[in-house]
């Protein structure tokens, strides 16, 4: 576990300070090119840029490790809020690993947060040490990406599919019950990537999705993988997913027929129990809702569960996540075997793909989604991602078609 600001869990104790603002305008567009982080949903949201501390942690005891360093800091913070509202006060951003092995994990904490909730706008401040005053905010432009060249990744459309055959005829042998398989798309770029480009068109594409940035891990996710907030937790659970044409009578059919699919209905059943098993110890009380309901996205639609709790232990947000991860949406059922499957055949190194992200505040409170929908930048070099869960009758070439329309959010995002 390493501090990355090159500090400990006893140096000087940070100085928080948040207080009301006037109406910033985009949360986006106040970002400056470098050290940009970013929570946001329709309108509301956090952004946040400049360091004043953070930490990695790594191996299967990354939650565990980031959580206990969080808590100690948080204790020791000076904080004067002046707002308090979920995202006010002390606030750390966060991007996990999907694996134990390989991948590093990151908690974030800016010298600088905006925030919008409702009607309610703040800056907060964060230093070591001593108060620092509030910055003038100003809006910045983004550089578009000129001449992206898009490339197979770990492996080409054919050879994934090969990948999915496997999988199925595992699964109907009786090895497990289902498995979420990811593949990648390579993007070049002749210059570094202004990440603030793609964010910006993701969040006006995708307004209804929670759009992301830390530590050059960006995207748009639908799924709330947990949000505890005063007491309350729920959870979004998705699985099961059919591409829209754009004609909407077409579309209303197609949306029909996935709340009636056998093998969507099977794979979403497989990600909400696990979730309500996950999170059921942390509860006094949840609410399973029976059947799923269908999320319209601008170019897919997925059947959809809100799983809801009253928490009765003093479980984080953080430490949530960690129960919830990887879920069956992400990972497979049982989980472990299909963890193991996907190390075995998947054939590339997922990195913080599907893994939580999201922010968590000095009470614990929090919000962690499931980076889905998303890529990680590398100067030049971004790696989009897209998976889906595979079960007994899987169909490999349709599995493919899915996993290209999951990619086209991020690559429409980068090509403007």
């Amino acid at each position: 576990m390493t501090d990355l600001a090159g500090s400990t869990p006893h140096a000087s104790p940070l100085v928080v300070r948040s207080v009301p603002i006037d109406d910033p305008g985009s949360l986006l567009s106040l970002l400056p090119r470098d050290g940009s982080l970013a929570w946001v949903h329709h309108t509301d949201g956090i952004v946040g840029w400049g360091h004043a501390t953070a930490i990695t942690a790594s191996g299967a005891s990354r939650f565990a490790d980031a959580d206990a360093w969080w808590r100690d800091l948080a204790t020791r913070a000076v904080v004067r809020d002046e707002v308090r509202v979920p995202g006010s006060g002390l606030v750390a951003f966060g991007s996990f690993a999907f694996s134990d092995s390989p991948g590093d994990s990151t908690l974030v904490v800016p010298s600088v947060i905006v925030g919008r909730r409702g009607d309610a706008h703040w800056v907060t401040t964060i230093s070591s040490g001593s108060l620092a005053t509030p910055p003038g905010l100003r809006t910045h432009t983004a550089a578009r990406p000129a001449d992206v060249v898009f490339a197979d990744g770990a492996m080409s459309g054919a050879e994934w599919e090969l990948v999915i055959a496997d999988a199925v005829r595992r699964i109907q042998a009786g090895d497990l019950d289902k498995v979420v398989l990811a593949r990648d798309l390579v993007a070049e770029t002749p210059t570094p990537l202004d990440v603030r480009w793609p964010l910006q068109r993701l969040a006006d594409r995708y307004a209804a999705c929670w759009t992301f940035h830390v530590d050059g891990l960006f995207g748009a996710t639908p799924e709330m993988l947990v949000r505890r907030e005063r007491g309350l937790v729920t959870s979004r659970v998705l699985a099961g997913t059919i591409r829209r044409t754009g004609d909407d009578a077409h579309d209303l059919a197609l949306a029909a027929s996935l709340a009636r699919s056998s093998k969507d209905l099977e794979e979403h059943e497989y990600a909400v129990r696990s979730v309500a098993e996950s999170l059921a110890p942390h509860c006094s009380s949840m609410n399973v809702p029976e059947s799923p309901f269908v999320l319209h996205l601008p170019n897919v639609m997925h059947l959809a569960t809100d799983v809801a709790g009253v928490i009765d232990d003093s479980t984080s947000s953080l430490g949530l996540a960690a129960a919830l991860h990887p879920s069956a949406a992400v990972g497979g059922t049982p989980t472990a075997t299909a963890v193991d499957l996907i190390a075995q055949i998947e054939g590339m190194d997922r990195g913080r793909y599907a893994g939580p992200v999201g922010w968590i505040d000095g009470n614990g409170d929090g919000e962690w989604g499931i980076a889905l929908r998303s890529a990680s930048v590398d100067g030049e070099r971004v790696r989009l991602y897209a998976g889906c869960g595979i079960v007994a009758d899987s169909d490999p070439e349709a599995e493919l078609a899915e996993s290209q329309a999951k990619l086209i959010p991020v690559r429409d995002a980068l090509g403007g």
